[in-house]
């Protein structure tokens, strides 16, 4: 198989008009979050679309917005932002680590700040007693502490602030606004009781500074953790800009230049030595060799190539010298349209992302209305000291509701996903054919170029007389050497195959219908079907009942006969893959209903489907009627995938619940497609959705935790349990939580990493 022999990714389709905008933001933490600044950018003129990838910290913005005015939107709702000026891959993640390293130094630096001073709070707490005020030195001494812990807040715990004031004066809420509500709380309350200890009732004199202090700490360490952990989960869009070298030598007036890759212009000749990466796209011009395309198509063998044949940069020359001239050079690559289409995929949501931000977008102040009413519950009808009661279950309310698991759950699984899916050779385009894939219950293949090769080429030669098959290919090759028929095709580069020299071919005539006659080497030849043979007088009567059996078989039996004899039965069909049967048989362990669709004749259509073991196909089905059969599919409450490789496949591939292309196929096959097999082989179909399956339920898992967390841990630290068990959730406890719930789920999302779709 050749990566792009067919056109397999062209400009178009990756590249829209429309244009794409790149923003880095910051200080954004959770699922609000998002959700107000993808508000705000859509609501400036000129905004087509606005997606932010809170994992990578990165919006995309489509449309022709000017940067300035994106970047205003996003700071008039309590954010940073900038432009991403170079845009290359490399660069954007280059600059992206570079800030998430410099973001977790200074979360572990806080973290050591307020740790330092709310590790020994706790001990004290719990080993040498209870943190009232009651006499004037205890005073002295909180109030000393009360500084400190101030000190915590503004080197520790700044941004929470910063962020929660900028959301207030915006008329929205977030995370910030719950820590800064809650911590905030809890040390006003404790420098109340310092200073006007007598205001206060001698039962709730308890100062919670160590609460403001551990909050933060822990939450700085838990978003530390998880800026370390979700880091890996770019490891394969990594890997895939690891594959574009830095260099190329080119041929410059005579000789060997080696420049930087962005110098290299199309029509370039490029020299490659055996185990150098291929720089750009190009057209081999000299040599021969093999290439390692695996990271690509995820085919392990290595594939032949010849003058003539095509090469795509970042694959890897495995044997011999060549020399090529480069036809797609930068963006237009292959690669570097694979990188964009993994980039999008990853960046896009899926239903179910949609409904957690939804769910997100009103968590924040139903959760605030719940803190103030636990308060005022406290007030009421709580035991002695009420106040400190009420403190304690408002600010504990706050921080463990903190929704950063819940905006975290749906895209970190999604980058896994998509990108364990292009190591294995599938492009997935957007989050909605990720999440749909796994619900396929029948898959619609086309028959040729999908389940065969599309490729027709000889599979047996019958002899007739004592002449030997490369004699009679030979022959048969220098009559159709002047034939364009696909069949004659088939024969000509089957005797290439086979190293045979041609003949010249004199007085050739093609009969429509027919066959072909001619002569060579003063030989009479003639080559057709029966009716050719019979019109001519040629006796095959002996070899019709071997060449139906042939036509049983899905094969095309042509009669070749030479000075007035049959010589031969030259038998050419398209193959089927080597691997469909396997891939085929895959699917239907896997549940799903697999049905064929061609338009070839039905006896054809039935000898491919025995073969590869489909008991329901439809044949002579015309272009249009195509889209009829996935239709007809649907109404019978089926979830569709369909799967070409033509221009004819495109109106069904749009019309399927998810349509897979053939990479090797048409570039309009591949655009009206949801997901683009790079390599021909149907096991792609399984692995797409095995791999949706799996990211699918590694984001239910997430949401499942998350909201558990949520929804279990919000009654008990109101107090729920305690008139019952006597147990109310320390503020620490929750702070601790919350931030290692963001850290559980960034940790079950690179459990994908792990995932072989292989076995699935």
């Amino acid at each position: 198989m050749q990566l792009t022999d067919n056109n397999v990714l062209k400009e178009k389709q990756i590249h829209s008009p429309e244009r794409i905008t790149y923003l880095r933001v910051h200080n954004a933490s959770c699922a609000s979050c998002v959700n107000k600044i993808e508000g705000a950018l859509k609501g400036v003129d000129g905004v087509q679309e606005a997606t932010m990838n809170l994992a990578q910290s990165t919006v995309s913005v489509t449309g022709g917005a000017p940067v300035d005015n994106l970047i205003n939107a996003i700071k008039s709702v309590g954010y940073n932002a900038e432009g991403i000026t170079d845009t290359s891959d490399q660069s954007v993640l280059d600059e992206k680590e570079k800030a998430d390293e410099a973001y977790y130094q200074r979360l572990m630096r806080e973290m050591w700040i307020a740790l330092s001073l709310g590790v020994p709070l706790m001990i004290y707490s719990l080993v040498i007693g209870e943190m009232t005020v009651t006499t004037t030195t205890e005073r002295v001494v909180w109030l000393t502490i009360g500084l400190l812990t101030f000190g915590v807040m503004f080197f520790a715990g700044k941004h929470f602030y910063v962020g929660a004031w900028k959301s207030f004066i915006n008329h929205s809420a977030n995370m910030d606004t719950l820590i800064a509500l809650g911590t905030g709380t809890a040390w006003i309350y404790s420098m109340f009781v310092v200073f006007f200890p007598s205001l206060v009732p001698e039962m709730a004199r308890h100062v919670y500074f160590e609460a403001t202090a551990m909050i933060i700490g822990l939450i700085n360490l838990g978003l530390a953790l998880e800026i370390k952990a979700r880091g890996r989960t770019s490891e394969a869009i990594k890997r895939l800009i690891g594959l574009q070298p830095k260099t190329a030598r080119v041929v410059r007036n005579g000789e060997d230049v080696d420049i930087a890759i962005e110098d290299v212009q199309l029509g370039d000749l490029v020299r490659v030595r055996p185990g150098e990466k291929i720089s750009v796209d190009g057209v081999v011009l000299e040599g021969q060799t093999a290439v390692d395309e695996s990271m690509l198509t995820g085919e392990p063998m290595p594939v032949e190539k010849a003058i003539g044949d095509e090469v795509v940069a970042g694959t890897v020359n495995k044997s011999g010298s060549i020399l090529f001239r480069a036809t797609r050079v930068g963006k237009d690559t292959a690669l570097a349209q694979i990188i964009e289409m993994v980039k999008r995929a990853q960046n896009s949501k899926p239903p179910i992302g949609r409904l957690a931000d939804l769910i997100s977008a009103y968590f924040v102040p139903i959760v605030m209305i719940i803190a103030v009413v636990s308060a005022l519950a406290w007030l009421n009808f709580g035991p002695d000291p009420r106040i400190a009661f009420a403190i304690v279950s408002a600010t504990t309310v706050l921080i463990i509701a903190c929704p950063c698991a819940l905006g975290l759950a749906t895209p970190m699984s999604v980058m896994v996903g998509v990108g364990k899916a292009a190591e294995a050779g599938v492009l997935i385009r957007n989050g909605e054919a990720l999440q749909t894939a796994s619900k396929i219950t029948a898959m619609v293949l086309d028959k040729t170029g999908t389940i065969t090769l599309g490729q027709p080429a000889v599979t047996d030669i019958i002899l007739a007389n004592e002449n030997n098959k490369s004699s009679v290919l030979r022959l048969a090759a220098s009559l159709e050497a002047g034939s364009e028929h696909p069949l004659a095709l088939s024969i000509i580069e089957s005797a290439k195959e086979r190293g045979l020299d041609f003949g010249t071919v004199e007085q050739f005539r093609a009969i429509a219908g027919h066959g072909v006659e001619g002569i060579v080497e003063g030989q009479s030849l003639l080559f057709g079907n029966e009716r050719l043979m019979q019109e001519k007088g040629i006796d095959i009567d002996a070899y019709v009942e071997k060449a139906q059996e042939m036509a049983a078989q899905a094969q095309t039996p042509m009669y070749f006969a030479v000075d007035g004899k049959l010589a031969a039965i030259i038998a050419v069909s398209d193959p089927i893959k080597s691997d469909s049967i396997e891939a085929i048989k895959r699917l239907q362990k896997n549940g799903v209903r697999v049905v064929m669709l061609t338009g070839d004749n039905r006896a054809t259509a039935q000898a491919v489907a025995k073969k590869v073991g489909i008991t329901e196909y439809f044949a002579e089905v015309l272009p249009d009627q195509k889209s009829d059969k996935i239709a007809e599919l649907q109404g019978q409450g089926e979830i569709v995938g369909m799967t070409g490789d033509g221009i004819n496949d495109a109106p069904a591939l749009a019309l399927a619940n998810v349509g897979f292309a053939i990479g090797t196929g048409t570039d309009v096959a591949i655009e009206s497609a949801d997901i683009t097999l790079m390599r021909g082989s149907l096991h792609g179909l399984a692995d797409a959705i095995a791999v949706s399956k799996a990211t699918l339920s590694n984001i239910k898992q997430n949401l499942l935790g998350a909201f558990i967390y949520n929804v279990a841990g919000v009654p008990v630290a109101a107090g729920l349990l305690y008139p019952f068990l006597g147990l109310l959730l320390s503020p620490v406890i929750a702070g601790a939580a919350m931030a290692f719930s963001s850290l559980t789920v960034v940790t079950n999302a690179n459990r994908l990493r792990l995932f072989n779709a292989k076995n699935h």
